[in-house]
């Protein structure tokens, strides 16, 4: 009879010595952060929900940005941001066809051609053949397509759009992909990063690509396919991508009349969550609300653009655990430092903007970007 009391004893300690194990875990893994303010724009939504026909789609992607790192961000900015006005909210699952909880080459070729893949597979179904994705259908139509990432161009998600690949590492291939693309604009990485190419391969790209490495250089007004290569896409940026967002639409808007799909990916969300690093998640949130800031004014005045927002994945397991809207203050833990498994939040804005309301897959959102420019998908 005195084992009963010994065993619960027993049990109480191991109980509370785990989980005050997890608690230092979970301390150690936490970060606090002071937000500088930014503006948050509210559309007037005058062309939202309609069945206005849809002419350019811009498609903006946070690697990682689960709803905690929307929380965090939106919370240290006064509680709003532009992507938080918007009206129509879903979700997307973002399970790869071999795995529950994604990589950024699966879920990026998901969301570029309609199909679910493998881990690590670029532009490929699970049998390694080639999927058509998104620019490669529609250029054909007429449409002009690009892409722009803070990452490098060989990184997952923007790969995803022109790349053919069974393996995301496989960097100086899947750059060797780029002059054969449908892409008429592209920017990401830097020009470090290009000249680290092999001189075949850029030579190839500049025979396609009139190459910068300045926005004011006055060789892009003349080009007919652009290479914007920034100095840099780290932390010292600046603007670079609200700014090149703006660029983009400019440029795409110009070369075709039928209209643009373009998309935009805020990459360091997920590196930063990577590293556990409270502040840089949110201060690299609100960096990509800008870039939705200048899509969506785009759209209010276009007036036939549908912009999406969503995420390619969550990652770190990201908690909003504190938060003061007043002073910017937020505080953050993290259960994780890998990808994890959870439906990350979806925001629309422009016609047909409903249709992408509610819980969908990734492989859905590009299907139905593709049915609303007549890609048939």
């Amino acid at each position: 009879m005195h084992k009963i009391p010994f065993l619960l004893a027993a049990l109480t300690a191991s109980l509370t010595l785990s989980a005050q194990t997890q608690d230092n875990e979970v301390k150690a893994a936490a970060g606090e952060y002071y937000a500088t303010r930014q503006s948050a724009y509210t559309p007037s939504f005058a062309a939202d929900g309609t069945n206005r026909r849809v002419r350019n789609v811009i498609l903006l992607i946070g690697d990682g940005m689960g709803q905690g790192a929307v929380n965090a961000a939106m919370y240290a900015n006064g509680g709003e941001l532009t992507m938080t006005h918007l009206q129509t909210v879903g979700f997307v699952r973002t399970q790869s066809a071999d795995n529950f909880t994604t990589d950024s080459a699966a879920s990026g070729t998901a969301y570029a051609t309609g199909q679910k893949t493998n881990n690590g597979y670029l532009g490929m179904n699970p049998a390694r053949e080639v999927i058509p994705n998104i620019p490669e259908i529609l250029a054909p139509l007429g449409y002009a397509c690009g892409v722009l990432s803070t990452d490098d161009l060989n990184g997952a998600t923007p790969a995803a759009f022109f790349a053919h690949q069974p393996a995301r590492g496989m960097k100086d291939e899947i750059w060797a992909d780029l002059p054969g693309s449908s892409l008429l604009f592209a920017s990401a990485g830097t020009q470090s990063v290009f000249e680290g190419q092999p001189l075949s391969t850029q030579e190839a790209i500049r025979s396609r690509y009139t190459v910068v490495y300045d926005p004011q250089d006055p060789a892009v007004s003349g080009s007919s396919r652009l290479l914007y290569l920034p100095k840099s896409v780290h932390l010292d940026r600046g603007d670079y991508l609200p700014a090149t967002t703006e660029m983009a639409i400019e440029y795409l808007s110009a070369r075709s009349r039928k209209g643009f799909f373009l998309m935009v990916e805020g990459a360091r969300i997920d590196k930063c969550e990577h590293s556990n690093d409270f502040p840089g998640t949110v201060q690299e949130a609100l960096d990509f609300d800008k870039a939705i800031e200048a899509a969506v004014r785009f759209a209010e005045r276009d007036g036939h653009t549908l912009v999406v927002i969503s995420a390619d994945h969550e990652t770190g397991a990201t908690i909003l655990s504190k938060a003061d809207p007043e002073t910017g203050y937020a505080r953050g833990i993290f259960a994780s430092k890998n990808h994890t498994p959870m439906m990350v939040p979806l925001f629309a804005y422009g016609p047909h903007s409903r249709e992408f309301s509610g819980v969908q897959e990734n492989s859905d959102v590009a299907g139905k970007i593709l049915r609303l420019l007549g890609g048939k998908k």
